[in-house]
């Protein structure tokens, strides 16, 4: 019974995590709309597994990478903002290709994946709200390695099921896009992300104290 209630404690920490808009958001619902579902999945996994990774420093309480996480905070957001803005300034350009029907571009998988993967990866501030959700749930305190490895297992769940989720309902609408509305997505997306970036920046002249 602990079992089960560690996995929908770490599956609601994985929601509430990826849940509020962000730039992979963002990213996932383009790439959904102008290439497949697949690739707003792909997308969403690389997200799941940096969150799931930050979800582990977090219930495994490993101070030393949250102390450095902390202390080098100021280049982890310079380097994710700057890969935001680059990222938006190529989506904002970018010009409409014909949709895929049917099978996503599997040759762009991996980079799918790894851009997504980096952009929450370089977003230290995730591990902090781990820690305050999993306080929330009543989860602040020491668990056997089992009970913490069941927990993480529930945060990539709940991240996955978040991406899901939002590829399935993003693919269900983009039959609807023609070459014009595309561009537009690009540009709104690339505005979006981009602003993430720059919001990133400025975040990164404040140190924590």
């Amino acid at each position: 019974m602990e079992d089960l209630e560690l996995l929908v404690k770490g599956t609601l920490a994985g929601l509430a995590i990826s849940a509020p808009v962000g730039p992979v958001n963002v990213l996932c619902i383009s790439r959904t709309v102008t290439r497949s579902r697949a690739a707003g999945l792909i997308s969403g996994l690389g997200a799941a597994v940096a969150d799931t990774l930050y979800g582990a420093v977090a219930g495994f309480s490993i101070s030393f990478i949250i102390a450095f996480l902390l202390r080098e905070i100021f280049w982890i957001r310079l380097v994710g903002g700057l890969l935001l803005i680059a990222i938006g300034i190529g989506y904002y350009f970018k010009q409409p290709k014909p949709m895929v029907k049917g099978r996503g571009e599997s040759e762009s998988a991996h980079s799918e994946w790894v851009t997504a993967f980096l952009l929450n990866l370089t977003n230290p501030t995730t591990v902090l709200s781990f820690l305050a959700v999993l306080a929330a749930l009543g989860m602040s305190r020491q668990l056997a390695w089992w009970h913490t490895l069941i927990l993480v297992g529930g945060i990539f769940a709940g991240s996955m099921l978040w991406w899901t989720t939002l590829a399935l309902i993003a693919g269900y609408f983009r039959d609807r896009f023609n070459e014009r509305s595309l561009l537009w997505m690009n540009r709104i997306a690339g505005l979006a992300i981009g602003g993430f970036g720059a919001l990133t920046l400025l975040l990164a002249r404040h140190r924590p104290g």
